[in-house]
């Protein structure tokens, strides 16, 4: 079954910049940007709470909204 999925312009114009080929398609692209988060390691398989979280941890660290270690003791007075 096919269907439609809402992209801004500009969110549609980053997923043609990733397109290896003319014909890949757009369903190929986000395939493979999916399967960019990882399902689990070698203790089993993540919960999908678990990967959504870990994919906005990723996305807070490429944003830099992080902290130190040292930034974190001060925050919490240790």
């Amino acid at each position: 079954m096919i269907t439609t999925i809402q992209l801004s312009p500009a969110t549609r114009e980053r997923l043609a910049r990733l397109k290896q080929s003319p014909r890949e398609t757009y369903d190929e692209i986000l395939n493979k940007l999916l399967d960019l988060v990882p399902t689990g390691d070698e203790e089993g398989t993540y919960r999908a709470a678990f990967r959504v979280g870990l994919l906005n941890a990723r996305l807070d660290i490429r944003a830099g909204r992080t902290f130190g270690h040292e930034e974190l003791k001060r925050r919490l007075n240790l």
